[in-house]
């Protein structure tokens, strides 16, 4: 009986995409170990940010990643099969992933995958989404994800009358950490200008004027742009998704995760700008207004959703595509006693 496996050449190209996937200020915490025919998913201790003690961002990151290597596996015919936290010796291994070839590729497959090299955390303010409501279920019904699979998270939507609240539930978190030296000096860190596979690129930060009119989202350090972008949108009128566990263990962080990565594909495929937000849940204070905001007892992640801006004439209506590392650095084959770069440009990447 024939063996069906995925190729070397299918693996660096699924795992190059699926390193897109967004994570805590772009610091890509994760690695790839492929071993024995299955791709081993793990933390990567060097990339762990201290504000994020409980590694829960982190394992939201890696949950995002795992699932962005789903679509890019089954725009070329393949399924993925997750063995979730394997080892319970080992916290760093978060999955084990097997495949599984297909029966048919969809259009919405190719379109889903597609979509993850356009996505970006547009921290502008943004117009109300048009026709909210369709909005509304293809986006959640992308958080439940399949029935046969075990990454559902609950979605919910603030009303407007929760934002003023949640408003101030962001102002608060960052109120409370004002004087925090190791949390400042690490957004400088991760937004500094001289990292060129990984951090915040300075054309995706907002100016003094523009976060004025986002009245939710982290305040990072201000940036000078020579104008500010979508002065015609005086307020930000974005909805705002949340996404929450029934409980809160390790597995249940990753899978929210996934469930992150289909949210946000399926508002790109929309033509939805979206920004993640987690800096209301990294304080108790805020993260306990939120949970009173939605009756959850584990909210993971915020979304801000909205419409594109439609005006050619701004300048940079759109931020630009955030650094990604070289995939060498992000995953090795394991092959007896050899450890090799699962990379795609040969020479043009420097080995272990």
């Amino acid at each position: 009986m024939a063996v069906h496996r995925p190729t070397i050449e299918m693996l660096r190209q699924w795992v190059e995409l699926a390193c897109h996937a967004p994570s805590v200020h772009n610091s890509q915490p994760w690695r790839w170990v492929f071993s024995g025919g299955d791709l081993h998913l793990e933390l990567d201790t060097d990339r762990l940010v201290a504000t994020d003690p409980s590694r829960r961002q982190a394992l939201i990151s890696c949950g995002a990643v795992l699932d962005h290597l789903g679509v890019a596996a089954a725009a070329t015919g393949w399924r993925i099969l997750v063995d979730y936290l394997p080892n319970p010796n080992d916290p760093l291994f978060v999955a084990s992933v097997g495949f599984t070839p297909m029966t048919y590729v969809t259009v919405a497959h190719r379109r889903r995958a597609a979509a993850i090299l356009t996505r970006r955390s547009d921290r502008l303010p943004f117009r109300a989404p048009q026709n909210w409501p369709a909005a509304q279920l293809l986006l959640s019904r992308a958080a439940e994800g399949r029935p046969d699979e075990d990454s559902a998270a609950i979605f919910d939507v603030l009303s407007h009358d929760d934002r003023t609240t949640l408003a101030e539930a962001s102002r608060l978190s960052e109120a409370l950490r004002q004087y925090d030296s190791d949390y400042h000096a690490e957004l400088d860190w991760w937004t500094g200008p001289f990292g060129d596979s990984d951090g915040i690129p300075h054309g995706s930060l907002v100016s003094a004027a523009e976060g004025q009119r986002v009245d939710v989202g982290r305040s990072f350090p201000v940036t000078h742009h020579r104008r500010d972008r979508r002065t015609e949108i005086a307020q930000d009128r974005s909805e705002i998704v949340v996404l929450s566990t029934y409980s809160n263990t390790r597995q249940d962080v990753v899978c929210c995760g996934q469930a992150l990565s289909r949210v946000l594909l399926e508002a790109e495929m929309s033509q939805l700008s979206t920004c993640p937000l987690t800096h209301v849940l990294e304080v108790d204070v805020s993260r306990d207004m939120v949970r009173s905001l939605v009756h959850r007892d584990h909210p993971q992640v915020l979304v801000r959703v909205g419409q594109r801006t439609a005006d050619d004439d701004q300048p940079a209506p759109t931020p630009p595509p955030a650094h990604r590392r070289c995939i060498h650095s992000a995953c090795v084959v394991i092959a007896g006693n050899r450890v090799e770069d699962l990379c795609l440009y040969g020479s043009d990447l420097r080995h272990p």
